[in-house]
């Protein structure tokens, strides 16, 4: 099926987050847009698949942490999969190193905060839906402080096998979870001990939080 022409019929949404409630409010701001048509919900990555699948929207606001089973960067990847994928615009309480690059990397075109005002929320949507990049403030400054770090920036790998070390993983644990030698986790994490200049996992988790560069989480 192929996607109807924003320009002429109101941008059609799906909402993706596990709470009713977030996805009533947001409902009820987004449909008081002439512009602007709520067609689907869901509260998990298979549901969310399933009514993109049969409503066709031109945008999803996905939330990251969808409760129990595969988050919102899991999601985003396989929406985006999708022989007409939407685009998506991610809108979560997070704003970490690690949740933006996964986010991205997944395919999202934006990257907003749920305390953000309606007017920019309304502003992101119409951007993102038409393929253009739009990021909160914060998150914009963050990226550009990570492009601009005199010290060597950690890779997506060592972000993940970060956020990992920060949810108490061994290193078996974090080899079996990546599908990677153990050898290879330690050579992972001796690049991590030298660019965040500590010499311990708590030295590395403690700068990983303090800097937002990952958060606690549960293992999945």
């Amino acid at each position: 099926m192929t996607r109807a022409d924003p320009s002429a019929m109101p941008l059609r949404i799906v909402l993706v987050d596990d709470h009713p409630v977030v996805r009533a409010g947001l409902r009820a701001l987004l449909d008081g847009q002439p512009d602007l048509s709520v067609v689907g919900e869901a509260d998990s990555a298979t549901s969310a698949e399933r009514v993109v699948t049969a409503t066709n929207p031109d945008i999803v606001l996905m939330d990251l942490a969808l409760g129990v089973g595969p988050g919102g960067a899991t999601a985003t990847a396989a929406l985006r999969q999708l022989p007409d994928p939407p685009q998506v615009l991610v809108l979560t309480a997070y704003e970490t190193e690690a949740d933006i690059l996964a986010a991205l990397q997944a395919g999202a075109r934006g990257f907003l905060l749920k305390d953000a005002p309606p007017a920019e929320l309304f502003h992101a949507v119409r951007h993102v839906a038409h393929g253009r990049m739009t990021l909160a403030p914060t998150v914009a400054a963050r990226l550009a402080e990570r492009a601009s770090a005199p010290a060597p920036a950690l890779s997506p790998r060592e972000i993940e096998i970060l956020g990992l070390l920060a949810q108490g993983r061994s290193n078996r644990d974090m080899a079996n979870h990546l599908f990677l030698s153990e050898a290879t986790i330690k050579s992972h994490l001796s690049h991590i001990y030298a660019k965040l200049r500590v010499d311990s996992r708590a030295g590395a988790v403690a700068h990983a939080l303090e800097h937002h560069i990952v958060r606690t989480a549960r293992p999945d």
